[in-house]
């Protein structure tokens, strides 16, 4: 059977980094299989389930670069792909469940389910459900009459142990004495979650579910829900959960948790999507930089760890820059002008008429930044005028030997051709001809056309704001050192 896997969110909230990685590995897992991945919306949760919540999953995917076979969107044969409407699905499949006889309604009331569980807690017993209503005579009269109940699973006292044979964690048996007859449906008819995603998963013919290990105290329950269907049992795979660098499960405390944020804050969706797969899985326990095509040809279910992984920030910053480091000029440009955009420093228009001025600033500028959100401030002087602040002013400007420094550059650079290579050589020859420390002379010049002591190469700088721009900001800063200080 060809490989067939799901990833099925909630949508009561944005996508968790932990979803994120969920996704990632079941959609790897499909494409190295070529197989089917199936995204499903499990939307049982009616207050806090909306559908900005579904568009918001639906656009982190689409940004990771996770695509789906079957699902919102898409379509496909195993439809619906929203739980809120497969309510005929689950019906059908009680209905098969009680002409078999494993499923058998229950009418205890909430109370005397209550009292039951405190009663065995009291005496050190069993605390499931006593199954007092499974032989109960008359249930069908009951039922025909009205009376509220709930349906549950008649486990199947005589099979021996459920064993979960994990393909991350190995073999986990779970006796069936411990097992009670959990409930199916509710007394609305509703569909309890251990029924649906039965129900959903038999239907849409699942065979691998990759999932949080979270889970993995449902899948014994679940097993038999397959088995009492007539199912087959899906392969299964739990994986260990992502933990902060405080050994404590992941979240707010942490720093951004979603992958919205993470977007926001100018990572790439190739970086966040490597950094993630590496969160439990590794390609041969050395190589850090996986791209998508790679982790698609790769992966395995047998390199997932099942020790939980650390998030690390600080990782992610790195992998980050050295995916912005490994991208083309023109790349790169595609990828922070929307940031220059926002900021208000260009337009679309000017990014695609001057689209070479951009592409020379590009390698200026990839080396020094490890997420989008950084690129504004650091291009911003070459967009608008430099602010001098008044200790930059007395530190650098005002040091001895810099203003004749500013002067000998200004004539310097008036006179050569304005290229970086002939702006090089022709300050190189300012330091001594003024009698200055390189690092005077060119800090000066520095500071006086980008506003700062940190700025990309200098010559490539000047080049890049042009011959009468560079000089009208080597003047203006000749004037600031002749005012008096306020």
């Amino acid at each position: 059977m060809s490989v067939r896997v799901r990833f099925a969110p909630s949508p009561t909230g944005t996508l968790h980094l932990g979803g994120a990685r969920t996704a990632i590995y079941n959609w790897a897992f499909a494409r190295r299989n070529a197989g089917v991945l199936v995204l499903r919306i499990d939307d049982t949760d009616p207050e806090r389930s909306t559908a900005e919540n579904t568009e918001q999953i639906l656009r982190s995917l689409r940004w990771l670069g996770v695509d789906w076979d079957e699902g919102p969107e898409v379509g496909g044969d195993h439809g619906p792909y929203f739980q809120t409407q497969r309510g005929p699905a689950y019906a059908d499949a009680l209905e098969r469940m009680k002409s078999t006889g494993n499923a058998y309604p229950c009418f205890c009331s909430p109370d005397e389910l209550a009292a039951k569980r405190d009663l065995a807690r009291s005496a050190g017993g069993f605390s499931g459900y006593d199954r007092t209503c499974r032989d109960a005579a008359g249930a069908h009269e009951r039922v025909a009459a009205g009376e509220p109940h709930v349906w549950r699973l008649a486990v199947p006292l005589g099979r021996g142990p459920v064993i979960v044979d994990d393909a991350v964690r190995g073999a986990t048996e779970f006796p069936i004495e411990a097992m009670d007859d959990f409930v199916l449906a509710r007394s609305d008819g509703s569909p309890t979650y251990n029924f649906a995603t039965v129900v959903d998963d038999a239907t849409m013919e699942i065979t691998h579910i990759i999932r949080g290990d979270d889970h993995l105290a449902n899948t014994p329950r679940q097993i038999l829900v397959f088995e009492a269907l007539g199912h087959a049992v899906p392969a299964f795979a739990h994986l260990s959960m992502i933990w902060g660098a405080d050994g404590k499960k992941l979240s707010k405390r942490h720093g951004a948790t979603s992958v919205e944020a993470y977007e926001e804050m100018g990572f790439l969706p190739q970086a966040m999507l490597n950094y993630l797969a590496l969160l439990g899985w590794s390609l041969d326990g050395e190589t850090t930089i996986v791209p998508p095509e790679v982790l698609k040809a790769t992966f395995s279910l047998d390199r997932i760890s099942k020790n939980p992984a650390i998030f690390d920030p600080d990782k992610l910053e790195w992998m980050n820059g050295a995916y912005l480091r490994e991208m083309g000029d023109g790349e790169f440009v595609d990828a922070i002008a929307p940031w220059l955009i926002r900021a208000g420093l260009t337009t679309a228009q000017d990014v695609s008429g001057r689209r070479d001025w951009y592409r020379a600033l590009a390698p200026l500028i990839a080396e020094r930044v490890k997420r989008l959100d950084e690129v504004a401030e650091k291009v911003r002087f070459f967009f608008e005028e430099p602010v001098i602040d008044e200790d930059t002013r007395d530190k650098v400007l005002a040091k001895e030997g810099a203003p004749e420094a500013l002067q000998a550059a200004a004539d310097a650079l008036e006179a050569c051709d304005f290229t970086a290579s002939s702006i090089e050589e022709a300050l190189r020859l300012v330091p001594e001809a003024v009698g200055v420390k390189p690092k005077v002379a060119f800090q000066a010049v520095r500071v006086a056309v980008t506003g700062s002591t940190v700025s990309p190469p200098l010559f490539e700088t000047l080049e890049l704001l042009g011959k009468q721009t560079s000089l009208a900001r080597i003047e203006a800063a000749r004037v600031l050192l002749s005012q008096p200080r306020i």
